[in-house]
C-alpha cells in the first residue's frame, strides 16, 4: 500500500458496516479518503480519529440515490482534490420481497441505490481522472455472490438481480476503460462477499418477518467480517500496477448455496 501514501480515495456508504471498515482502513494505510452517506455522524467520529495521521478521513453527505447529490459531491472533490485515485462504489440496500409481491417503489430504490448510484459514481470518478491525466487508479465495486448465482430465496431475487447488473457492469466498464486512448494502468474491481454480519442484513430481515431462530443464524452461522471485506480491498490496491484483479468473490467456507 505504500505508493497510496497520501492519495485520495472516496468510499460510498461509509457511515457503517463494510464501508465504514473500508474508510478506516484506507485512512491506516495513510490515504486521504472521503466518506460519503446520507448521515455522516460515524464518518465525522472516524475522521477525528484519524486526526493524527497517517491518513485523513472528510465526511460527505451524499444520497446516491439522487443523481444531483453525486453531481455536487464530485464539484467539491474537484475543487478541494482535483481528482481521486480510487473509487469503492460500498454504497448499497437490501430489501426483500418476492417478485410477486414486492412494491414498485421498493424496486425503483433498490435500483437508483445499487445500480444508477453505482454507475454515476463511476463515471463521474472516470472524468475527473481523465480530466486530470491520471494514468492509474482502480475503480471497486462492492457487489455480491448474489450476482453470480441464482438465489434459492424467492423474497431476494429483485435484490438478486441489481446485484447480476453490477457484476455486468462492471465487466462491461472494464472494457471500456481498456479501449481509452491514451492507453492508461486503471483498473477496475468486481469484490462480491458472501454473507457479512451487517446491520443491513438484519434490519432488512427482520422487515419481512423473519422468525427469531431464522435471525439467530446471523450469530451461530459462519459469516464474514466487514473488516475482512476491508481486507480485500487492501488485497486489490495492493497488488501491482500491471495486475488486474478483475473479481474476487469472497465467502465463509462454510457458506451453503444460497
Amino acid at each position: 500500500m505504500e505508493r497510496w501514501k497520501g492519495r485520495v480515495a472516496l468510499v460510498t456508504g461509509a457511515s457503517a458496516g463494510i464501508g465504514y471498515a473500508i474508510a478506516d482502513a484506507l485512512a491506516r494505510n495513510g490515504m486521504k479518503v472521503i466518506g460519503c452517506a446520507r448521515n455522516t455522524e460515524k464518518i465525522l467520529e472516524l475522521g477525528k480519529m484519524h486526526k493524527s495521521g497517517p491518513g485523513s478521513v472528510e465526511a460527505v453527505v451524499c444520497d446516491v440515490s439522487q443523481p444531483e447529490q453525486i453531481t455536487a459531491m464530485f464539484e467539491h472533490i474537484e475543487k478541494r482534490y482535483k481528482y481521486i485515485d480510487v473509487l469503492v462504489n460500498n454504497a448499497g440496500i437490501a430489501s426483500f420481497a418476492s417478485l410477486l409481491s414486492g412494491k414498485t417503489e421498493q424496486w425503483r430504490k433498490l435500483f437508483e441505490v445499487n445500480v444508477l448510484g453505482l454507475c454515476i459514481c463511476a463515471r463521474e470518478a472516470l472524468n475527473l481522472i481523465q480530466k486530470n491525466g491520471v494514468t492509474d487508479g482502480n475503480i471497486i465495486n462492492i457487489g455480491s455472490t448474489a450476482g453470480h448465482s441464482h438465489l434459492n430465496f424467492p423474497d431476494g431475487h429483485f435484490y438478486s438481480g441489481t446485484k447480476h447488473m453490477v457484476t455486468s457492469l462492471t465487466e462491461s466498464l472494464h472494457r471500456e476503460v481498456r479501449a481509452m486512448e491514451p492507453k492508461n494502468n486503471i483498473r477496475i474491481t468486481d469484490i462480491s462477499p458472501g454473507v457479512v454480519k451487517t446491520e443491513i442484513v438484519q434490519r432488512s430481515l427482520a422487515e419481512i418477518g423473519e422468525s427469531q431462530e431464522q435471525l439467530d443464524f446471523l450469530h451461530d452461522y459462519q459469516t464474514l467480517s466487514s473488516e475482512e471485506i476491508a481486507d480485500s480491498v487492501l488485497y486489490v490496491l495492493s497488488a501491482p500496477q500491471h495486475v488486474n484483479v478483475k473479481t474476487l468473490i469472497i465467502a465463509p467456507t462454510q457458506q451453503p448455496e444460497m
